[in-house]
């Protein structure tokens, strides 16, 4: 090492890692807002877990979309099905079961889902993320082609079903 500096570079500035926890602060963190089709960098798990809405499109591109969620205690995402799109999502804070099925009366396949699990929507399946746990749910879901408008905030699950009517 070069001068007991932590990078064995004497350029160490130019060669520092690009994510640096401690150059973050408040009053800079990353605000809730969509940011494409523009490239984005950010750390999903911290801005995942501070989101309050019940969902916000945090990324929108003409291909790709990436939400965030915050589902309370005992509600659940609602049943639906997207007929041509895919959709990934992955539990950052809480419990929930989810159900998926071929149609909207047979939702056969059913899963407890927990922190650090992700779970995939084909294209077509009936599907409900239910809260099952004692804190609200964060999660963040991907979507391929996009579902919602660019800019979508919805507070609350009433707002997104008032939106969706």
């Amino acid at each position: 090492m070069y001068n007991n500096r932590m990078y064995p570079c004497p350029h160490w500035w130019a060669n520092r890692p690009i994510y640096d926890p401690y150059r973050c602060y408040p009053g800079h963190e990353t605000r809730l807002r969509d940011y494409g089709p523009e490239p984005f960098v950010v750390n999903i798990e911290e801005i995942t877990k501070r989101n309050n809405n019940f969902r916000i499109a945090l990324w929108t591109g003409n291909y790709l979309q990436l939400t965030l969620m915050s589902i309370n205690v005992g509600e659940d995402i609602g049943l639906e099905v997207h007929p041509d799109l895919d959709q990934f999502i992955r539990i950052e804070q809480g419990q929930g079961l989810v159900k998926m099925g071929d149609r909207r009366d047979r939702l056969d396949f059913q899963r407890r889902v927990y922190d650090d699990y992700a779970f995939i929507i084909p294209a077509g399946k009936w599907h409900n993320l239910i809260n099952i746990g004692n804190v609200p749910i964060k999660l963040y879901s991907i979507y391929a082609p996009p579902e919602h408008p660019h800019g979508t905030i919805h507070r609350t699950k009433e707002d997104a079903e008032e939106d969706h009517d």
